[in-house]
C-alpha cells in the first residue's frame, strides 16, 4: 500500500500532463498530491520515513522553482537528483559501516557481508545510472518522451534490475521443506 500512495503523485502528474499536455499544471498538481499523501500519512501514523520527507522537500523545491521560474528544466532533474541522493546514501552508509540494503532487506534475506556489500554497490550504481538516463531524456527528447520515460522507463528499468538482482541472490537463498 505504501508504494501506491509515493507513486500517486507521479501518477497524478501523468495524467494532469496527458490530458492538458501543461507541464506546469501537472507540477503544481504533484506538488499538491505529494503534500498531502505526506500530511495523511502524519495523520494516520504520526510517522514519515525519511525518504518521504526527502521526495517532498525536492518536489516542493524544483517543483517550486519550475513554476516560479517557468522553467521545466528543473522538474526534469527532480528524478535525477533523488536517484543520485538514494545512490549517494547508499555509498555513504558503506563507507561509515553499514549497508543500506541490508538494513531494508535483512530481516527477509541472510546473506554473507560480501554479498550486502556488493548489493549495495549495485543499487548505487542503478541509482547513479538510472538518474544520467533521466537527465539523457531529458535533453535529448520532446518533454512528452521524457514523461513517458518518467513513469514507465523508470518503472521499466527499476524491475528489470529486481528481477536481475533476484536473480543473483536466488543462490543464496535455501529452500525450507
Amino acid at each position: 500500500m505504501k508504494f501506491l500512495s509515493d507513486l500517486f503523485p507521479v501518477l497524478l502528474f501523468f495524467a494532469c500532463y496527458w490530458l492538458t499536455k501543461d507541464m506546469f499544471l501537472a507540477t503544481g498538481i504533484a506538488i499538491a498530491a505529494t503534500i498531502a499523501m505526506v500530511l495523511l500519512t502524519w495523520l494516520r501514523y504520526r510517522k514519515v520515513e525519511t525518504m518521504q520527507w526527502v521526495s517532498l522537500g525536492l518536489i516542493v523545491v524544483m517543483g517550486g522553482a519550475t513554476l516560479l521560474l517557468h522553467d521545466k528544466h528543473f522538474i526534469m532533474w527532480k528524478p535525477t537528483v533523488l536517484y543520485w541522493l538514494m545512490g549517494g546514501g547508499l555509498l555513504a552508509g558503506q563507507f561509515s559501516g553499514r549497508f543500506g540494503m541490508k538494513t531494508l532487506m535483512g530481516s527477509q534475506l541472510s546473506l554473507p557481508e560480501a554479498v550486502w556489500a556488493r548489493l549495495n554497490y549495485a543499487w548505487a550504481a542503478f541509482f547513479a545510472a538510472l538518474g544520467a538516463i533521466n537527465l539523457f531524456v531529458a535533453y535529448r527528447f520532446s518533454e512528452a518522451i521524457w514523461v513517458n520515460f518518467k513513469l514507465f522507463g523508470g518503472f521499466g528499468l527499476m524491475i528489470a534490475f529486481v528481477v536481475a538482482q533476484s536473480i543473483y541472490l536466488s543462490k543464496y537463498i535455501e529452500e525450507t521443506h
